[in-house]
């Protein structure tokens, strides 16, 4: 994918993901909640969060959740066993025939992970519109996730497994995620060259919300699309934190406005705010702009 169809395909997947909430299949309760939480997508798990002999009858609510028609505009996925597992080729024929917005898939360490999960998903004939979400979570899959976000067109969205990368690192959760940055950077640099949307990994202190705005912050600060999320309580800060606040809107329709005069006027060099302004700078504009008003429409 040349950069600039690459450039293209990001752009047209402004579908807010800012705050993407795990929710435990197994828990009734937690997926009424679900219903009236302001994240933009949940993830219906029927992985870590659900105990072995829960499982079949957790596969039967999230299919059901996602068919109800109860949830809004909010992107509903499932979250399936991995591919070494004995549940995953059950999951991944129920969530074709209940159709979500995507299936989640743990432990994508390679393109052929990929490859076997839209073969399967394609021959139990899930629609078109139910994209792949990849997990990447170890360092064979921070080595080749490039060649995984490139492996299928049915995926288009990268989900960073943070706790599962920090122990086969065999690294501690510190602030700052020092051990961590190159795994994320690599995913990163993947998402951008290919088109894809990328998702940060968990907070795991729910108690320490201070620690999680920094956290946010630092995602947002890297070019992570948004962050997954363990606890309701994460959901409306986290959505603070990667979404252009109003002044930045303000300033990125103001610096387009004044861009656009200039070239409909002839104007060779474009200056706003006392500085010059390229094209990059006004790609970088338009997109909070759409960002935001992608968000609005919710």
């Amino acid at each position: 994918m040349s950069a600039a169809d690459a450039a293209s395909a990001a752009t047209s997947e402004l579908r807010p993901r800012r705050s993407v909430l795990y929710m435990p299949g197994a828990n009734e309760r937690a997926l009424e909640k679900a219903k009236s939480l302001p994240a933009d997508a949940i993830i219906f798990d029927l992985e870590d969060a659900v105990a072995p002999d829960a499982k079949p009858d957790a596969r039967q609510r999230v299919c059901a959740a996602v068919g109800s028609g109860e949830y809004g505009r909010r992107e509903l996925t499932i979250r399936v066993n991995s591919i070494d597992t004995e549940w995953h080729e059950a999951d991944l024929r129920a969530a074709a025939e209940a159709g979500p917005d995507a299936v989640v898939v743990p432990k994508i360490n390679r393109p052929a992970d990929v490859h076997a999960v839209e073969r399967l998903l394609e021959s139990a004939g899930a629609p078109d519109t139910t994209t792949i979400w990849a997990m990447v979570e170890t360092p064979i899959a921070m080595l080749a996730a490039t060649d995984i976000a490139s492996a299928s067109e049915r995926l288009n969205v990268l989900v960073m497994g943070t706790n599962d990368l920090a122990k086969e690192l065999h690294a501690a959760h510190v602030p700052g995620r020092q051990p961590l940055l190159t795994g994320l950077g690599l995913a990163l640099l993947a998402a951008r060259a290919t088109g894809k949307v990328i998702l940060d990994g968990v907070y795991n202190d729910v108690k320490n919300p201070e620690g999680f705005a920094t956290e946010c912050r630092q995602g947002a600060d890297m070019g992570f699309d948004g962050k997954t999320l363990i606890h309701p309580s994460q959901v409306e800060p986290c959505n603070e934190a990667f979404a252009p606040s109003a002044d930045e809107v303000e300033r990125a329709r103001a610096l387009i406005a004044t861009f656009e005069e200039a070239e409909a006027a002839g104007v060779g060099v474009v200056t706003f705010e006392g500085r010059m302004v390229e094209n990059l700078h006004v790609e970088q504009a338009r997109q909070a702009v759409a960002i935001s008003e992608a968000i609005a429409a919710l």
